[in-house]
């Protein structure tokens, strides 16, 4: 079952506990989307932080494209128009925007949900 999330309360407990609980949501929205896209082989939101973390982030620039492709998966499955979101997300967190690419991917889990 997946839980939706607040999304402001999601972005003020990250800058409040600087960045712990964005972990935390970095986490459940990589695990949330895998389960939405039925895709048992992804990589888990754990693992999705450490490669990120050893990389310096790297892994986090593909992961947010990634993410943004599953979505569209998501999407085309219950026949919802979508746009190509891995893009955006991709811009986002290249240009260190992640926290608004995690705050539309929510938005995007929250729906689908």
């Amino acid at each position: 079952m997946i839980e939706q999330k607040n999304i402001a309360v999601c972005i003020l407990l990250s800058i409040v506990t600087c960045g712990i609980y964005g972990i935390y949501w970095f986490i459940c929205v990589t695990n949330d989307i895998n389960q939405l896209s039925n895709d048992v082989n992804g990589t888990s939101g754990g693992v999705a932080f450490l490669l990120s973390l050893v990389t310096c982030n790297i892994y986090g620039i593909y992961w947010a494209y990634k993410q943004g492709d599953k979505i569209d998966f998501c999407k085309r499955n219950r026949g919802i128009p979508s746009s190509s979101t891995g893009v955006l997300y991709l811009i986002l967190t290249v240009f260190g925007l992640s926290i608004v690419a995690m705050a539309l991917m929510q938005d995007e889990v929250n729906k689908l949900a």
